[in-house]
């Protein structure tokens, strides 16, 4: 989208990184409006670096001490001349006093006021508010008497199970669902822990929760002239851990009467705050008997742009960074409500690529990203919204997304064929990801049906959540992979020595070589190559296949092998052999060739930390006798906390940490030895 109306703003700073950040930038692109960024020391070959027009390093890589610090942001707006800050999404984009402090500055603020943000910082009062405004909200307690006890008993009054939550809490942080009173005290001191850890505010509210959940949220937008429109529903109710994971827009199976009562009620909290700029209004909606007349109530308002906006601009074919601009510089709003209602056509599904473990527990992972191309071309019905491209770095210090794979279809199936197609056509290596994962989502019948609700991913875990296993027909790939590569290498890298080069050569005798992979169960498997002519044989174990045609072209392998034309996404090192399909995504391990040790450096009973990360609380002390599965200490690691549990029955022998202590990835942290 386009407007007639000039930009006052020329220059425009955005306060974030990552994939938000490369956003607003593409956007200002367009507009003709002059970009700078900010980085942190980690950041400084960051994307969003290299696409601003100017940028300036903000201090080291803890976002406390270069993202977080309002007095650096500033300072580098005015060093450059920016008339406007970009807050982007996390760090500052809901921090009343950045917002004030613009002000002060004669900055222009792309979001809405300080006042507004005040109204929904905290959720208590929020929904006190909204509760005036005529917004329905979940049945629950939001007063100031914050003792335990009292909590625990108005959790009995709302009746089990019920939700706490931190007040300023945000992205899944804060909360702790409580199934029965025994269990009360703990949540609440879990839940206040993690408010005063990431937001520095204990306070709780409790709420009923809603066994059956669906999550849609209204992108809403007010200008300051007082209109106000909203640009339709997402539904967001694929999540784990409270983060959403799929989101999609429209809402499947919502009605034309609900679709206008939510979009009314988001209007009016809104509208009751006097609202500028974009915001979303999320809702719980109760399906325990369906959709259909299902109640819906008022949780939280973003006061700023959400991840998943781009499948609003699916769906509307308008840019809404541009009209973010367009409201913070004093402008009306693009559309009226009668002309979005309109607009709106067909339907859209992003889901979020993150650097995680899926089929162990979504642990965050961090590393150099080998294979990934964020520029790669795709269908006209797609995007990719990414911050990384290959051989970037996911570090511990920020959220560990990669980015965002969104597609259009005439059809909700429509985009999902062509959402699945993009997911399936975007390969990634270096780090574990949620790739397979996504993909196993996206096929799932009850998505496909969109019964989808909140517990989606806890209720398919068996289909979901079942590790990859490599077959001995992987294992002959990856030997064809091994094969192609040094053929690939052969043609840039000839040497005048013929004794230097791997080309295959044998005098009287065809070429034959033994490839070794190491199983999942550390196990020694080895593939027999033998090349004759344009023909490979490979024989694993009892099984031989020939292949012919085998070539890896950049990071495409394809060969023939029995009658079947095969491709596949290939990456070669001298340690693995990284494989991706349209369904899975293989890690081998090429078998070292000392032989290496069969002993783990690390008995049974040591734990170690699963990534760097910070302790919070130790729930165990040297000396104590435990059973498997008991919690021996709470970590968090890449905002997310873990409590860590003991690996079998015994005594502990061994805790050198204690609260506060921050630690490296493998550091052991204790060990529990057999009771004599």
């Amino acid at each position: 989208m386009m407007t007639d109306a000039p930009y006052k703003i020329r220059k425009l700073l955005v306060a974030n990184r990552g994939e938000i950040a490369c956003r607003v930038m593409a956007t200002c692109q367009t507009l003709g409006i002059k970009t700078v960024a900010v980085y942190s020391s980690v950041d400084k070959q960051a994307l969003h670096v290299q696409m601003a027009d100017e940028a300036v390093h903000i201090g080291p890589p803890a976002a406390s001490e270069s993202y977080l610090v309002i007095d650096k942001i500033i300072a580098a707006a005015k060093a450059t001349g920016a008339d406007a800050v970009h807050p982007g999404y996390g760090f500052l984009s809901e921090n009343p006093g950045f917002a004030n402090r613009c002000a002060d500055e004669g900055i222009i603020f792309i979001g809405p006021n300080a006042a507004s943000m005040d109204a929904m910082a905290l959720k208590g009062a929020a929904k006190v508010l909204m509760t005036e405004a005529g917004v329905p909200v979940v049945p629950g307690y939001h007063g100031d008497e914050q003792s335990i006890e009292h909590l625990a008993a108005e959790a009995e009054k709302i009746g089990f199970p019920v939700l706490i939550k931190a007040v300023a809490g945000g992205g899944g942080k804060g909360m702790r669902i409580v199934e029965k009173a025994a269990d009360t005290k703990a949540g609440i001191e879990a839940a206040r822990r993690e408010g005063e850890n990431s937001f520095g505010n204990g306070k709780l509210l409790i709420e009923k929760l809603i066994q059956k959940p669906r999550h849609i949220e209204v992108q809403v937008f007010g200008d300051h002239d007082g209109n106000t429109v909203h640009l339709f529903e997402r539904d967001c109710s694929l999540q784990r851990r409270h983060q959403k994971v799929v989101e999609e827009a429209p809402a499947p199976g919502m009605s034309t009467e609900m679709r206008r009562a939510m979009g009314d009620a988001a209007v009016k909290a809104a509208q009751a705050i006097n609202y500028v700029g974009a915001g979303t209004v999320e809702f719980i909606v109760d399906v325990a008997n369906g959709l259909a007349d299902a109640p819906f109530y008022f949780m939280e308002m973003n006061t700023r742009l959400q991840v998943e906006h781009p499948v609003t601009e699916m769906i509307t074919g308008q840019d809404l960074v541009e009209w973010q601009i367009i409201a913070a510089q004093g402008q009306e709003l693009p559309l009226s409500q009668d002309e979005v209602d309109v607009l709106t056509s067909g339907h859209a599904v992003e889901v979020r690529l993150y650097a995680e473990d899926p089929f162990n527990g979504f642990l965050p992972s961090i590393g150099t990203i080998g294979m990934f191309d964020p520029f790669a071309e795709v269908a006209p019905n797609c995007r990719i919204d990414a911050g990384v491209r290959a051989g970037d770095e996911v570090s511990i210090h920020y959220d560990p997304m990669i980015g965002k794979l969104i597609a259009w279809g005439e059809t909700r199936t429509d985009a999902i064929h062509a959402l699945v197609d993009l997911v399936a056509e975007t390969p990634i290596t270096g780090l574990s990801t949620n790739r397979d994962f996504l993909l196993r989502a996206l096929r799932h019948p009850q998505f496909i049906e969109g019964d989808v609700h909140t517990g989606f991913i806890p209720d398919n875990e068996a289909t979901l959540l079942e590790p990859p296993q490599a077959s001995e027909h992987d294992y002959m790939i990856a030997a064809l992979a091994v094969w192609a590569n040094r053929q690939a290498n052969n043609q840039t890298d000839q040497s005048d020595d013929p004794w230097s080069n791997p080309d295959s050569f044998r005098l009287n005798l065809p070429h034959s070589e033994q490839l070794k992979f190491e199983t999942s169960g550390g196990e020694c498997l080895t593939v027999n190559l033998e090349q004759r002519g344009e023909t490979l044989l490979a024989r694993v174990g009892d099984h031989e296949h020939s292949a012919t045609g085998v070539i890896l072209a950049g990071i495409t392998l394809t060969f023939t092998t029995d009658g079947l034309r095969k491709r596949v996404f290939a990456e070669v090192s001298d340690t693995i052999v990284s494989l991706i399909d349209a369904d899975r995504s293989l890690t081998l391990k090429r078998h070292a060739r000392d032989g290496g040790g069969d002993e783990d450096a690390d008995g049974p009973g040591t734990v170690i930390a699963p990534m760097p990360g910070k302790i919070l609380e130790l729930k165990a002390a040297v000396g104590d006798v435990v059973e498997r599965g008991d919690p021996l200490l709470v970590m968090e690691a890449m905002k997310m906390e873990q409590t860590i549990t003991a690996p079998k029955a015994g005594t502990i022998t061994q805790l050198d940490v204690k609260a506060g202590d921050q630690v490296a990835d493998g550091t052991v942290l204790v060990i529990v030895v057999d009771n004599e």
